[in-house]
């Protein structure tokens, strides 16, 4: 075997290694990459592959431009003043609940878009687009808002009675509200910038206050009348 056969041997070799290492590394990268996402993502990933027939490199490609759109978004501080406002306007909307279900639950989606572009996310007015966004910071609890949303539309026309009404019942209605509301509870919770923002503001709220506010609200999670809507069965409300 001539020199320059075995030269030639010894490069295809060479051009065949260096090939399958960059195919092996781009394969880890992917996997990598797919794993960091469904971590952070948790239930939103799995959603995202079965939108996607179950193809989890389309999945991840969605995810990952999700990510590039919206990682970098702050959050904008939220005044205490502007925070008890919404707590109760929430508060409202549950007590509500007992007498009419579909109002409640409209007033609560449209209550979650107003606070979330109150945080600094996307206009609730542009749907889809604040969805993302919020997916990718709060991915755990995004899923309650988009039930929530469904709800408050009325669900799928599938679920449509005769005379045009909205068949989503009072239970399903009450699972959305509560699924919605640990969104909610995550966007209106105070953070290191409000603190900040209150301190500057001259607004910082009073300890013994917020410490009374506390005990308050734990008295009232206990006791049921206060919270009736999140034992409701379809006899509790009016309506459906």
């Amino acid at each position: 075997m001539s020199t320059g056969v075995i030269i030639a041997l010894i490069v295809i070799v060479a051009v065949v290694v260096v090939l399958a290492a960059v195919l092996t590394l781009r394969a880890r990268g992917a996997s990598n990459g797919g794993g960091s996402l469904k971590r952070r993502f948790g239930p939103e990933y799995d959603r995202t592959v079965a939108h996607h027939d179950g193809d989890e490199r389309a999945a991840a490609r969605e995810l990952a431009e999700r990510v590039k759109r919206h990682g970098s978004l702050e959050r904008r501080p939220l005044p205490s003043a502007e925070r008890e406002r919404y707590e109760a306007r929430w508060a409202a909307a549950q007590e509500r609940f007992v007498d009419s279900p579909r109002e409640a639950v409209v007033e609560a989606d449209r209550l979650i878009a107003d606070l979330a572009g109150a945080r600094g996310f996307p206009d609730g007015g542009r749907y889809e687009t604040q969805l993302e966004a919020l997916s990718v910071h709060h991915a755990h609890h995004v899923h309650g808002y988009r039930r929530l949303h469904r709800a408050a539309q009325g669900g799928s026309p599938d679920t449509a009675t005769a005379d045009g009404r909205s068949g989503v019942g009072t239970e399903e209605l009450r699972e959305a509200m509560v699924e919605g509301r640990a969104l909610f509870e995550d966007l209106v919770a105070p953070g290191r910038h409000d603190t900040r923002a209150d301190r500057d503001a001259g607004t910082e709220p009073d300890r013994s206050a917020a410490d009374r506010r506390h005990t308050t609200t734990t008295a009232a999670r206990s006791d049921g009348r206060h919270h009736l809507p999140w034992g409701l069965t379809r006899r509790h409300a009016k309506g459906s």
